[in-house]
């Protein structure tokens, strides 16, 4: 039951080229950053991954897209990723977008056993009909483009079938976790992390505090340990980095 792994170079050792990936995090929020540069450090290319971006500023998915280390993205947010932009017009990358509230239910889905579901969003657009650009030739032509997708209407209102994702492993941070892998996040670093728990079949958790078993009240879990599968717990300055991707201030 003890799922503690010493480092994050050993709880991703078994990642290998080609692999897919459900990655936590929104913006700088919950990403596993120190898991990310582990695989970095690891050299494995070709991966496959779905999470709602791609990274911001120079940190999280950014460091592997950086490298040349990603093939596709199933995601819903590009963002200011200039990189990214760059690749996916170039036709290095291929990108599935798909609205936000629908990729998060597609990985929950999947990791609930459930293959595929409807819903109403995209209905009438390109997510529905077809031909989005999945990967560009690089001389601004289509290379490969979205499939339609099946529609059916519910009470008279068309709804469109998504399926759900299932990834070899997922890669998340929490804010802290027992040596059984249930998991607790703090407020907005919740975000897509427990649905990429769920999602991945190998799940590994970069943990800013580990505790005992029991130490964590079962009603505050967030993820139970059944969906994870290995702890790395993070150092004190591991734990501390924490960027911001724009200050403000209030007057």
């Amino acid at each position: 039951m003890d799922k503690v792994v010493a480092t994050a170079a050993e709880a991703v050792s078994d990642v290998t080229d080609g692999v897919s990936l459900a990655v936590g995090g929104f913006g700088l929020s919950g990403v596993p950053n120190v898991l990310i540069q582990a695989l970095h450090e690891r050299g494995v290319g070709g991966l496959g991954v779905v999470s709602n971006n791609c990274g911001a500023l120079d940190s999280g998915l950014a460091v592997l897209l950086a490298a040349g280390r990603i093939g596709r993205v199933t995601g819903s947010y590009i963002g200011a990723n200039k990189e990214f932009a760059r690749q996916y017009l170039a036709g290095e990358l291929e990108v599935e977008l798909i609205p936000q509230g629908t990729l998060a239910e597609r990985l929950r889905a999947g990791g609930a056993g459930i293959p595929a579901f409807y819903t109403p969003a995209g209905v009438g657009t390109q997510v529905a009909d077809g031909g989005l650009p999945w990967r560009y030739d690089g001389s601004g032509g289509v290379a490969v483009a979205s499939p339609p997708k099946e529609v059916r209407e519910f009470d008279g209102v068309p709804h469109v079938l998504e399926h759900g994702i299932r990834t070899d492993f997922a890669l998340l941070r929490a804010a802290k976790g027992d040596r059984h892998g249930n998991l607790v996040f703090a407020k907005s670093a919740r975000n897509f992390n427990p649905l990429a728990a769920m999602a991945g079949r190998v799940t590994v958790a970069e943990v800013e505090e580990l505790v005992e078993p029991g130490e964590i009240d079962p009603d505050h879990v967030h993820v139970p340990g059944v969906f994870v599968q290995r702890v790395v717990p993070l150092t004190a300055e591991q734990a501390a980095d924490k960027r911001i991707e724009n200050r403000t201030v209030r007057g």
